[in-house]
């Protein structure tokens, strides 16, 4: 009993003629062949019910499954037909900095007052420039004329001083530069619309009616040397009137003044200007006496008409002074 207590069990795997333990790679390889046999078979399982699923509907023709499934995504139409969006040129992404506006994009932004101004600075610094523009911009009509000079009345109105008396030497003083500016400006325009310059006399005729009333419209001052620039303006358009009523009286045998009234206009102007047009009424009663004749339009009693008195050469005798 010592012996065999003082001598400890050897492990059965040490003895030389032990019994080996049964080795378990076969049977574990052939559990994974099992297996993978039953994964095959479910695969093909399923891909023949997926091909069966979508082959199953349509008649046979003598092509297999393989086939026609291989065979039919690239007939689709909608495969033939789609096309891939492919991205186009990117952008190149540039710097931001600052740089001055583009000539149209700066002209888009100057009101009318600002765009004459650079545009008269321009043709005075180069005057050839200057004559360019003169023969491209179109011709100035008679409302386009008679609206500037109606914009300076409006500036020499709105120059008065509030309360006061508006004809007294302060006021003169208040309006003088807006007076000449508008005196200055028909000064201008009057020439434009005379004959060579103007070859249709209705025009001339049409700017010069015009131009008078704003004429007759400027304040009388209560210090008569003030009014010398009225009185002179009087006198200008006297002359205009006299040179365009000649030249009408040369087309078609002063026609135009007879049937358009314009001799009671220009007796009207006289009036109004306390005889200062004489010298267009005289223009006037020379040209129209070719119909001769004071013949009166009414009875005895009745006064003669305008017309009658300039072909007789009495209108003008006993001018009428309207009170200022």
């Amino acid at each position: 009993m010592d012996g065999l207590l003082a001598t400890p069990p050897a492990a059965p795997h040490l003895f030389a003629n032990a019994r080996l333990s049964p080795s378990r790679s076969a049977p574990v390889s052939n559990h994974n062949t099992k297996m993978n046999s039953r994964k095959r078979k479910v695969e093909d399982d399923g891909e023949d019910g997926y091909q069966d699923r979508y082959t199953s509907r349509e008649p046979s023709s003598g092509v297999d499954g393989d086939e026609r499934m291989s065979a039919s995504p690239a007939g689709s139409p909608a495969i033939s037909s789609r096309q891939l969006i492919r991205p186009g040129n990117k952008r190149v992404k540039t710097s931001v900095t600052g740089r001055p506006l583009t000539l149209p994009r700066l002209l888009e932004t100057l009101d009318a007052a600002a765009m004459r101004t650079v545009l008269r600075n321009v043709c005075e610094t180069h005057p050839d420039i200057g004559t360019e523009v003169v023969n491209m911009a179109p011709r100035p009509t008679v409302p386009s004329a008679l609206d500037v000079l109606n914009s300076y009345e409006s500036t020499l109105r709105g120059s008065f001083p509030f309360g006061g008396n508006p004809t007294s030497d302060y006021a003169y003083n208040r309006v003088r530069q807006p007076l000449m500016d508008l005196l200055d400006a028909l000064g201008d325009f009057t020439p434009h619309f005379l004959p060579p310059n103007e070859t249709q006399m209705m025009t001339s005729l049409s700017f010069l009616d015009g131009a008078t009333d704003i004429i007759h419209r400027l304040p009388k001052w209560d210090n008569n040397l003030h009014n010398h620039h009225k009185d002179l303006a009087y006198e200008e358009m006297s002359k205009a009137w006299a040179l365009v009523v000649k030249e009408a009286a040369k087309r078609g045998g002063g026609i135009q003044l007879q049937y358009g009234g314009w001799d009671q206009k220009v007796a009207k102007h006289n009036d109004e200007a306390a005889g200062k047009m004489q010298t267009a009424v005289n223009e006037l009663t020379v040209n129209l006496g070719w119909m001769g004749g004071n013949q009166s339009s009414g009875g005895a009693g009745e006064p003669t008409s305008i017309r009658q008195q300039l072909l007789s050469g009495t209108y003008g005798a006993n001018p009428h002074v309207r009170a200022w």
